[in-house]
């Protein structure tokens, strides 16, 4: 991506991708020379998932997985609709579905609630949703702290609680898997089977919320959505935005347990599914993708509002698409086929490709995205 392109992008969002990927190797950099640390010692992390989603400690011969992440500003959404009984999908999708791509079976979690002033009963509802997501996802909730912080946390005028909700999540290695999926073993010709994702997760509020304001004023939320998914949405921006994420980590066990191949997999949520992708395109592979789920109508209609182009909209959005996972050609038919006796609608996407570059072939033309 050029300079230009990207202080573009970083005007029209208000973040930059870039400089967010900057942030995390810069973090990463300074996370890995504590590794020392535990060399040789129960806990010793493991270093061939660098630039993954998540990350393997050691414990003898068991390994784990790692990782943390939030929900980000979706919870804006819920402070404005006045409901938060959904957002423990977020929650946990964000961090479990980390830990599949690798893998790792998600088994525990632990949160954070940092919150301006305590509301016992947005914290209850909260807490509900947790546990439902607890639930199908087969995790158990083993720790957490509530913060109150006053001014430090803020949020929408009014909520009944502004806060912030992070967590960290642990997995077992899936015992099908000698080591972590790392995208090590992809190669040239091997096939690509998508998830469909019904919502926006929790990536790309931060330019949808802009362009939701500028269309509709500072009442958005309250704007009726006439998308022809409306029956399924909701009748309002606010209940197409607060949709919860679906999570796919039972979906890409069951994979894993009916002893069918992954040689790598990619969970698409911030930068799309190119900066996603890359994560597990070595070896100087890339991607030819010309059977990707459809844009939702949500996503077309905001990048029509906001005049934001098909190659930008792809990078900010998951535009249908929540995770890619690589597979035999021969086999791909079937693991799509296990994803849907499962529940999720998931097709064969495209193929490896021995260039170093996702190509996307989409309604809106061909997006060449250069790893």
């Amino acid at each position: 991506m050029s300079q230009t392109t990207a202080a573009n992008l970083k005007e029209t969002a208000g973040y930059s991708i870039e400089e967010g990927n900057a942030a995390s190797r810069c973090a990463y950099i300074w996370a890995k020379k504590t590794f020392s640390t535990r060399a040789g010692k129960p806990g010793e992390p493991a270093q061939d998932l660098e630039g993954g989603f998540s990350n393997e400690v050691r414990f003898g011969a068991e390994r784990l997985g790692i990782g943390s992440d939030g929900i980000g500003t979706k919870i804006e959404v819920a402070e404005r609709v006045d409901r938060y009984d959904t957002l423990g999908y977020d929650l946990i999708a964000m961090v479990a579905d980390d830990l599949v791509v690798a893998g790792f079976v998600p088994t525990n979690l632990s949160n954070i609630i940092d919150v301006n002033t305590l509301n016992y009963d947005v914290v209850d509802e909260l807490m509900r949703g947790l546990h439902d997501a607890a639930q199908f996802s087969q995790i158990a909730v083993t720790g957490g702290e509530i913060a109150e912080l006053g001014n430090r946390i803020g949020g929408y005028p009014g909520a009944r609680m502004n806060f912030n909700w992070c967590s960290t999540a642990v997995g077992v290695l899936h015992p099908s898997l000698e080591r972590p999926l790392s995208g090590a073993n992809v190669r040239a010709g091997q096939a690509v089977v998508a998830l469909r994702s019904p919502s926006f997760r929790s990536n790309g509020y931060s330019l949808a919320r802009r362009v939701l304001t500028k269309a509709f004023g500072e009442n958005w939320h309250t704007a009726p959505y006439t998308g022809v998914d409306a029956d399924v949405m909701g009748q309002t921006w606010g209940d197409v935005m607060l949709a919860p994420s679906l999570i796919f980590a039972p979906g890409v066990s069951a994979v894993l347990d009916a002893g069918l191949p992954l040689h790598a997999a990619a969970h698409i949520t911030g930068g799309g599914i190119a900066d996603n992708f890359k994560r597990v395109l070595k070896n100087g592979v890339g991607a030819e993708l010309d059977n990707l789920f459809e844009p939702l109508p949500a996503m077309a209609q905001l990048a029509d509002l906001g005049g934001i182009s098909p190659a930008d909209a792809y990078l900010y959005w998951n535009m249908g698409n929540g995770m890619l996972l690589v597979t035999d050609a021969n086999k791909a038919e079937d693991v799509a086929a296990e994803l849907t006796l499962k529940g999720y609608d998931a097709q064969v996407a495209g193929r490896i490709i021995a260039e170093p570059v996702v190509t996307l072939k989409v309604g809106a033309g061909e997006l060449r995205y250069q790893l």
